[in-house]
């Protein structure tokens, strides 16, 4: 007889499941209710759409798709066989048909509904014996997410508000929550089975992912649409006004942009004025045979801060006159370091006087008032004989006997004849690089209300502009006014926050029609996305963006851009030192030869 023994069984509780990916992702609780699911703490809610208008225009979905809010969106779409649905059809038109007659026959008035219904059966019936329809049960299921109730019936107000402007109505799947839910996640998957009959056409226009196009028939070549490959043509003076903003970090490419912008708008007639910090504009300048004037202390370029413009066929000489004053306030604030509100009277009467001695008044014949304009030693001279501006006499006499008279106290001798201008004020001290940008904008601005052309004025670093009140002020009077004259605003900045500290940097961006986007810095990125309402998508879209590519708006309608140059474009206007060199060694080389 043998002894047996069992082998003791292993302790169950003792052994430990191994954590799977699955328990990692998925939610520690799900509670499915009648009109929503919670898991967790995150709420969602299904919809279907259950009736739709006769007619579907192209894109109606996109609204929806462009909302900044969580939410998945499911089609489903279920062939049906063209046969089955064209004897329907036939007794759909046969039943139509003999009610329209009926009506006939008792003398009744027609009834335009049935009439349009005939007439689409009809139409619809010819088109799927053609083969140029099919049909098919459609599914449309939207699934919003939120944090709480209150959130998810903000959501829906917005969602029904929108779908129910283009006659298309939505509804709750009640009791069906988890349905919907599973129904919206990529199973493919169609549980609700929720489904409206459409047509190949009506179909077509469900697509949502569309873009703006910005071509037209006149215009510059902005760049090609990322999202189509369609061309970016558009003409800036056919908006409200041709003033244009451009924010980006520095090697982002909007230079490059701007080059080329100018240089297509020369081919298409149109003149350009450059304030250039950097000088960086001097080789496009040469190469069009354009003007560039170096502005510094000791440059032979010269502008005279008085010069005032001939009043043009319905101005008043006194309103003119008055403004140049006022102006020139603006200019003594930013000289002299600020003013009292006592030295601030001081000086406008002081301007007033010194405009007076030269014979240019309300009464004078504005004709002649160039010949007779005067320089800032001539309101030295009007300071001395006044009382309560010795103060002021003490602090201008640097600009006319000191370091810095060489260019605030000299006739101008510049001129605006050739079709790019460009003032390079690189080599300006950075104190008074302000005050050079305002005196600059001033004579520009006097030379473009002199005489109507179509111009492009290019402000480069426009946050040393928007340093002082009185410089942002200016500028953003510049931008409001300048549609009257024919003139298009370009305004650049790289250093956005300081661009919209200032209480005129808003009211720039909103008066100008055009603004263009490139790559942004994670450090500015918030306030863009604020400023300009973007997306979450647009936001990340600035941020990982490539050299020269980056989002055009132009009014309501705004694309995702990449800038394009041709060859011969990108040897004029390249701003990479690298290629710069390899230029200039192949001109050298060319000379030799």
């Amino acid at each position: 007889m043998g002894l047996f023994t069992s082998k003791p069984k292993q302790e169950k509780f003792l052994e430990k499941e191994t954590t799977t990916a699955l328990d990692i992702i998925a939610p520690s609780s799900i509670e499915v209710t009648q009109n929503y699911v919670q898991m967790e703490e995150r709420l969602s809610k299904t919809y279907f759409v259950f009736s739709y208008p006769r007619y579907l225009n192209a894109g109606w979905l996109s609204p929806i798709i462009n909302m900044n809010i969580p939410f998945d969106i499911s089609f489903f779409f279920h062939p049906i066989e063209t046969g089955s649905v064209l004897k329907q059809l036939r007794k759909s038109v046969t039943e139509v048909q003999a009610e329209i007659m009926e009506r006939e026959g008792k003398g009744l008035i027609r009834e335009p509904a049935l009439d349009t219904a005939y007439q689409d059966l009809e139409e619809l019936r010819g088109r799927l014996q053609t083969a140029q329809e099919k049909m098919f049960k459609f599914g449309l299921y939207i699934t919003v997410y939120a944090d709480d109730k209150k959130e998810l019936e903000t959501i829906e107000t917005s969602l029904r508000s929108v779908l129910e402007a283009r006659l298309i109505y939505i509804k709750p799947s009640l009791y069906q929550q988890k349905e919907g839910l599973i129904s919206s996640f990529p199973y493919g998957t169609d549980l609700l089975q929720i489904h409206n009959t459409l047509n190949t056409t009506p179909l077509s226009s469900i697509f949502p992912f569309i873009s703006f196009d910005l071509s037209s028939n006149e215009g510059i070549l902005f760049g090609v649409n990322k999202h189509n490959n369609s061309l970016v043509l558009f003409d800036r003076f056919s908006m409200e006004n041709a003033n244009m903003v451009i924010f980006a970090k520095s090697g982002s490419g909007k230079s490059y942009a701007v080059k080329l912008e100018i240089l297509r708008s020369l081919m298409m007639g149109a003149e350009c004025i450059i304030l250039d910090p950097e000088n960086e504009y001097r080789t496009l300048a040469e190469a069009v045979d354009g003007s560039f004037f170096k502005i510094s202390l000791s440059s032979d370029s010269h502008i005279n801060p008085f010069d005032i413009p001939e009043p043009r066929e319905g101005e008043i000489a006194e309103d003119v006159l008055r403004s140049n004053v006022i102006n020139l306030v603006g200019l003594m604030r930013i000289m002299l370091g600020g003013l009292t509100p006592e030295e601030d009277a001081v000086m406008d009467r002081a301007l007033s006087e010194t405009y007076a001695a030269k014979d240019i008044t309300v009464n004078s014949d504005p004709s002649t008032w160039a010949e007779k304009v005067p320089v800032m030693a001539d309101l030295e001279s009007v300071l001395e004989t006044m009382d309560g501006a010795e103060s002021l006499t003490e602090r201008i006499r640097k600009f006319t006997k000191g370091t810095f008279s060489s260019f605030f106290n000299q006739k101008s001798n510049v001129s605006m004849n050739k079709s790019l201008v460009v003032f390079g004020i690189r080599d300006m001290e950075d104190e008074l690089r302000p005050m050079a940008m305002y005196i600059i904008m001033r004579y520009i601005w006097t030379v473009a209300r002199a005489e109507l052309k179509k111009r492009l004025l290019i402000i480069d670093e426009a946050w040393w502009m928007m340093k002082t009140e009185d410089g942002a002020s200016f500028l953003f009077g510049i931008c409001k006014r300048a549609r009257k004259y024919w003139l298009g605003v370009t305004t650049i900045t790289q250093d956005v926050s300081d661009f919209m500290k200032s209480e005129y940097g808003k009211p720039i961006i909103t008066n100008s029609s055009i603004q263009l986007l490139l790559k942004q810095s994670p450090a500015t990125i918030d306030l863009i996305q604020k400023t300009f309402n973007l997306t979450e998508e647009e936001k990340f879209l600035l941020l990982e963006t490539a050299v020269g590519e980056g989002m055009f708006f132009a009014g309501q309608k705004h694309v995702a851009v990449r800038i394009l140059a041709s060859y011969t474009e990108d040897q004029i206007i390249t701003t990479n030192p690298e290629e710069i060199k390899k230029i200039k060694e192949a001109k050298a080389a060319k000379a030799e030869n």
